[in-house]
């Protein structure tokens, strides 16, 4: 039994709300083992024994589908990927000293070079960003409410949809987790 750390995209956000209380059920009746959410933001940690990747994610979207009638995105990784994720974050000084700035986006799929590059090309301020597989790292100086560095651009210029969690939420799903595997 692996266990996952399901991130949903854009909900609690812009009118589209979903309690946790109801998303944990879901999980739950779906008969997915130990299922938590952490926050309010669309993060479920839960164990899976038959689907694993893009088949779990694609199952989690028509399940919400269904039940709530909520089109939505899933991002799915095991807690040894989120290890990973926390551990090659390319802004460890940013991370200690300003991590409600830091953001790490997860990707349905990891960007072709020239989409990436095409994305730094389309900064438009002091944001910083750099990719490592399935993940985006992006720093936001100057605070995140007014950057023209939205998930809408990141999404048109890398071709993939994401989600995004600042580093404090990073480390609480890590935390979370840690007794996991």
């Amino acid at each position: 039994m692996a266990t996952h750390i399901a991130l949903l995209r854009a909900v609690n956000v812009g009118g589209r709300k979903l309690a946790m209380a109801e998303l944990k059920e879901a999980f739950e009746s779906l008969g997915f083992t130990d299922a938590r959410t952490i926050l309010h933001s669309g993060n479920v940690i839960f164990g899976s024994a038959k689907r694993t990747g893009a088949a779990l994610e694609s199952y989690l979207e028509a399940a919400t589908e269904k039940r709530f009638k909520l089109s939505t995105d899933y991002l799915v990784r095991t807690v040894g990927e989120w290890d990973a994720i926390v551990a090659q974050n390319p802004f460890p000084r940013e991370g200690a000293d300003d991590p409600s700035h830091l953001l790490v986006l997860a990707l349905k799929s990891a960007p072709l070079k020239s989409a990436f590059a095409a994305l730094q090309a389309a900064i438009p301020g002091r944001e910083i960003v750099r990719a490592a597989g399935r993940e985006l790292y992006a720093y936001y100086p100057d605070g995140i409410g007014e950057s023209k560095l939205t998930v809408a651009l990141i999404e048109r210029k890398l071709q993939t949809r994401c989600t995004g969690r600042n580093w404090n939420t990073a480390l609480k799903i890590q935390a979370a987790t840690a007794a996991q595997e």
